[in-house]
């Protein structure tokens, strides 16, 4: 089950998003104050985004970082899903499913109605891929532009 993370799970969820890093490193390391600083500015200002934990049989399993913003073009608040992680020995098991229904059908993780959710996917997880696939995320017109500061 999915549940918002509380500061208590913020350690786990440091040691998660290495192993993440680990099997899917992006252009540079994330070091674990990049992760801590996301989960205190979460914790100080929740209208930014959410943590949550996945918890199988009272252990944390996989972490998701829920970022909001507002969509002029969408009229309406979106959730993207920066972050997903479920560790091994849980995967296939529609934790990555559940994450999503629960956003599209509750108000428990995310409190606020949603015009969308928006997430990215590796091009090389091609099972996650169809799973989003599956659940109706579609690519979207533009492209991702960034520049950093």
């Amino acid at each position: 089950m999915w549940r918002l993370a509380q500061p208590n799970d913020f350690d786990e969820i440091v040691a998660m998003c290495r192993e993440l890093n680990r099997e899917d490193p992006g252009p540079a390391p994330v070091p674990d104050s990049h992760m801590k600083g996301t989960l205190e500015a979460s914790r100080r200002d929740p209208i930014r985004g959410l943590p949550v934990v996945l918890e199988v049989d009272g252990r944390i399993q996989g972490y998701a970082l829920l970022i909001s913003f507002w969509s002029n073009e969408l009229g309406g608040e979106i959730c993207n899903i920066d972050e997903l992680y479920v560790k091994p020995a849980s995967r296939g098991n529609g934790h990555g499913r559940s994450i999503v229904t629960a956003l599209m059908q509750s108000r428990v993780l995310w409190p606020r109605p949603l015009a969308a959710i928006q997430l990215e996917v590796s091009p090389k997880n091609a099972k996650a891929s169809k799973l989003y696939a599956d659940l109706g995320f579609r690519p979207v017109q533009n492209s991702i532009l960034r520049l950093r500061t």
